[in-house]
């Protein structure tokens, strides 16, 4: 994980791991070492890594450091427009790959069920047609007893009419 820098409106670096300020200097140290920053503006959260660290080029520069030759400066330079139409490509391939899987997943999902699921399906409804078919046999048993088995109620709702009779006749 990158190590984690805040900048803020006075130019000043504060390493959040360490909890103190750090110079530009001290930035090309940490980077020497092997570490990884990330730095960010305090106010906006926006990444300021690679000004940073142009700015800590910049700066060894001037102090008489030759931090890159002068040759590769210039293909840099030449080649700066190739780099950044490469690096957004990079970006664009991981994207959609990230992109793929979660897409791939939404696609199952949208996929007709799949022949065992409906196999059950079927057979939950066969089952729900026999508990039917028990439960009819049970009402009509009970209605050839006759109105004396039947309690009050059910002998109501055998003299009224069914919801269809009652509208067929409109």
């Amino acid at each position: 994980m990158a190590r984690r820098i805040k900048r803020y409106e006075n130019r000043k670096l504060y390493d959040l791991e360490q909890s103190e300020y750090v110079s530009l200097d001290d930035i090309a140290g940490l980077v020497r070492a092997g570490e990884t920053v990330e730095v960010v503006d305090n106010a906006t959260g926006q990444d300021l890594t690679a000004q940073t660290l142009t700015q800590v080029i910049l700066e060894e520069g001037k102090n008489g450091h030759e931090v890159l030759p002068s040759d590769r400066l210039h293909t840099l330079l030449r080649r700066s427009e190739a780099v950044l139409d490469s690096g957004l490509d990079q970006l664009r391939a991981t994207v959609e790959a990230l992109m793929e899987n979660p897409l791939q997943r939404l696609r199952q999902l949208m996929q007709p069920p799949r022949k065992k699921e409906i196999n059950h399906l079927r057979r939950q409804l066969r089952q729900l047609e026999q508990r039917l078919s028990v439960l009819l046999d049970e009402a009509r048993t009970q209605r050839s007893e006759g109105p004396d088995a039947s309690s009050p109620s059910q002998a109501a709702t055998e003299e009224a009419p069914a919801p269809d009779e009652a509208t067929s006749g409109q």
